[in-house]
């Protein structure tokens, strides 16, 4: 699996962030996340309007290492 791996933080408390993750199927690879993974954070960002996203990027799904 990739996974779309995104940081948020609040916009009113941008020191309260989260961490979050998108899957996606490895037959469509890194090249396919970081083509769709714009859109898909975008979708995500109108669903929580009071978030913003301060980082992301696409990796194996089993990377857990994220220097941030």
């Amino acid at each position: 699996m990739i996974e779309l791996f995104f940081v948020t933080c609040l916009i009113a408390d941008p020191q309260r962030c989260t961490e979050h993750s998108l899957l996606f199927e490895e037959q469509n690879g890194l090249f396919t996340c970081m083509l769709e993974g714009q859109n898909e954070l975008a979708r995500w960002v109108e669903t929580h309007p009071r978030d913003q996203v301060k980082t992301w990027k696409c990796r194996r799904a089993e990377q857990t290492d994220i220097p941030i």
